[in-house]
């Protein structure tokens, strides 16, 4: 399917060479596109890995194995496949990517459970084996490449090519993160929502890895959403290979543990945003920042349940200022709420403020703001501190048609 770039698009990032990271791509030729679609990652002996999966009941065979993997804490090798998800497959599904950990851990003489495998495409289509086995050994065999190349490669309906970087000062070093993504639809938050990765040249225990990025994760790819449906196959995982040399981080009264969480949710931040800037037909970017809630919580399910509404992006994708709808949203949430106390605005202009409309409100300011890209929802509910920030795109005939005929 060849898409137009979207509107909301930001350049990839410079990058540089994380120590302990060996990008490869290939193509085993899932679909029948004229592309590599398979990206793999070989990572330095010792390197700590974390992750963030799916909760759809009916999910991969590569989400099932993965969650099994980051238990045991090292990874030496990941393999992403594109075209085909490997989901709703059954045993067939299973030894594939069981193959797939066989061929890399016995080139790299490494435990199978070192090597992850990850796969996006169409759901319930075995991923075919010889396919695979190909497609891996001319990965094995092929030359590095850059992280540009290696994100482009595991693209499906994705219109642009999605990275992240970030650096802290960890222990009196200077570590790096860098980072690539794929997401364009089915994007919602249940734990993660699309296919992430993140390395890192820092030295970290396990635990204390997964312990950041869960943290992360629900402040950030826990918090966007473009057609409320969560995939079967999502997945994010963090690799840190200690080679910047700092004393390997265990918990936060370690040096530079702070700096390294801030840059670690810097960058799953930025992923996520890309993630949403590359919704399906997207033409508006829209940030929805609830305050007042009961707690943090209720007003990440507020800001969702605005966020996912059809009326309210459509409404944003036809430029109409109908607050309105927010108040409906607001009110399924099932979340505390009082009709008397609730505040709404657009672009920093409040249209109703403690359950009435202003009698000054001017929509022309708002209308205005409503023909840009970047869009800003604000609801104050009013009764307490709860603060959230959900981000989201407008909801276009584009959706409808990339996925009318995915699979054609």
């Amino acid at each position: 399917m060849d898409l137009p770039v979207s509107p909301l698009a930001s350049p990839f990032p410079a990058i540089p060479p994380i120590d302990g990271v060996t990008l490869r791509i290939a193509r085993a030729g899932y679909k029948d596109w004229g592309r590599c679609d398979l990206t793999y990652a070989e990572l330095a002996e010792g390197t700590a890995v974390a992750g963030v999966f799916t909760n759809n009941i009916c999910c991969s065979s590569e989400v099932e194995l993965g969650r099994e993997q980051v238990r045991q804490g090292r990874a030496r090798a990941l393999i992403v496949n594109a075209g085909n998800s490997n989901a709703f497959t059954g045993y067939r599904g299973r030894e594939a990517v069981e193959q797939i950990m066989a061929q890399v851990s016995g080139r790299l003489g490494c435990p199978a459970d070192q090597v992850f495998v990850s796969s996006t495409g169409v759901i319930g289509v075995p991923l075919p084996k010889d396919k695979a086995r190909a497609g891996v050994e001319a990965a094995l065999d092929a030359p590095p490449c850059g992280w540009e190349d290696a994100a482009n490669t595991i693209g499906t309906t994705d219109t642009f090519a999605k990275g992240a970087m970030a650096q802290a000062v960890v222990d009196g070093k200077t570590v790096t993160l860098g980072a690539f993504i794929k997401g364009s639809g089915m994007i919602a938050p249940d734990m993660a929502t699309m296919l992430g990765y993140i390395f890192t040249d820092a030295a970290l225990e396990p635990a204390f890895l997964q312990r950041l990025l869960s943290a992360a994760n629900l402040k950030t790819f826990s918090c966007i959403t473009v057609d409320s449906d969560t995939s079967t196959s999502d997945t994010v995982l963090a690799f840190a290979t200690g080679k910047a040399g700092n004393a390997p981080l265990s918990c936060f009264d370690c040096a530079g543990a702070d700096a390294f969480a801030a840059a670690l949710e810097d960058v799953c931040r930025q992923l996520a945003q890309l993630v949403v800037r590359d919704g399906e037909g997207a033409q508006k970017f829209i940030t929805i920042e609830v305050s007042g809630a009961v707690s943090d919580d209720s007003a990440r399910r507020i800001g969702l349940a605005i966020a996912n509404s059809p009326l309210i992006k459509t409404a944003i994708a036809g430029e109409d200022a109908n607050w309105g709808r927010v108040v409906m949203a607001v009110g399924k949430a099932g979340e505390p709420a009082d009709r008397d106390r609730l505040s709404i605005g657009f672009g920093g202009v409040w249209a109703a403020r403690e359950g009435l409309p202003l009698a000054d409100y001017d929509e022309a300011p708002v209308a205005a703001h409503l023909r840009g890209r970047d869009i800003s929802i604000e609801v104050d509910i009013g009764l307490g501190a709860g603060r959230a920030t959900v981000w989201t795109c407008d909801l276009t005939h584009g959706y409808i048609s990339i996925n009318a005929d995915y699979r054609s």
